[in-house]
């Protein structure tokens, strides 16, 4: 009887034994399993596309920057652009951290933008030039303008010297020596026709141009305005002007982004050939690559 009850003992150990080591051998395989859901998760997410964020003005800057979408998606990069119709909100968005990047606006006026609210927004890069040009109103031609004959100009400071400027090298005004691109109206110590400048704000010249002589308008606006500065603009400014050098449009960023693997690779997509074969063919000259 003691040696049936040893055996019955033995038995019963080798049972748990056996019972426990099965038990580990699924609980190893169900954490293996874990760990390779865990693995495969990861692996998922390391393929999901990195986001790039930029604002920028509907024309030509939001076409030029869908163009340059399929470039940064072939790198693994995927942008979302975030259309604007003013100055203003792209760079408060990008000083909030909103976006990554902007690119709406050239360098005098970024800087200007910076002095009066107390940013810190940085270039890092020209993209291209829109030539500002005279357009048509009421009168078809700078000769045949009258004394007292209306011409609306931008209201926001760079801008507004560009346009004064235009106006300078066509003979109709003459602007204080050693202003520049500082100019105002205030600034125009020559006015021989008497002209009666109108500072707009940027977005509304091209509508302003059925009741006003002439209107110097923004190449940007101009364009989203179905006008074309090589076949409506009635005077535009030189390719070697000052103006054509200083006012390329920048990608913006805040201060301190420059290394940004995302930020560098927005920058070479912009400036790859596809970008520049879009702009030439698109714009017939109203936007000039600056790379």
């Amino acid at each position: 009887m003691k040696k049936i009850a040893l055996i019955l003992v033995v038995l019963s150990l080798l049972v748990t034994v056996l019972g426990a080591c099965s038990t580990d051998k699924k609980d190893d395989k169900q954490n293996n399993s874990v760990k390779e859901e865990n693995n495969q998760g990861d692996k998922k997410d390391d393929a999901q596309p990195k986001k790039i964020k930029v604002g920028a003005s509907i024309t030509p800057h939001a076409e030029i920057l869908e163009t340059a979408k399929s470039v940064l998606a072939a790198k693994g990069y995927e942008l979302d652009i975030v259309e604007y119709n003013d100055y203003v909100q792209p760079n408060v968005a990008l000083d909030a951290g909103d976006l990554d990047a902007n690119y709406f606006q050239h360098q005098p006026y970024l800087d200007q933008f910076n002095a009066d609210r107390g940013m810190d927004l940085v270039s890092v890069a020209i993209i291209h030039y829109e030539p500002f040009g005279i357009y048509p109103g009421k009168t078809k031609s700078v000769e045949d303008l009258k004394d007292g004959a209306e011409i609306a100009v931008p209201n926001d400071g760079t801008n507004e010297a560009r346009a004064l400027l235009l106006l300078e090298a066509q003979g109709l005004i003459k602007i204080k020596d050693g202003v520049g691109m500082e100019a105002t109206v205030i600034d125009i110590e020559e006015n021989p026709k008497n002209l009666v400048i109108h500072e707009i704000e940027a977005a509304q010249l091209a509508r302003s141009l059925q009741d006003v002589d002439l209107a110097v308008i923004n190449g940007n606006f101009a364009i989203q305005a179905g006008l074309n500065v090589s076949k409506d603009a009635i005077a535009v400014e030189d390719k070697d002007s000052v103006a054509a050098e200083t006012y390329g449009n920048v990608i913006a960023i805040r201060k301190g982004d420059e290394n940004r693997e995302e930020i560098k690779a927005l920058v070479e997509a912009l400036k790859s050939d596809e970008v520049k074969e879009y702009i030439e063919s698109t714009y017939e000259g109203a936007v000039v690559p600056k790379f």
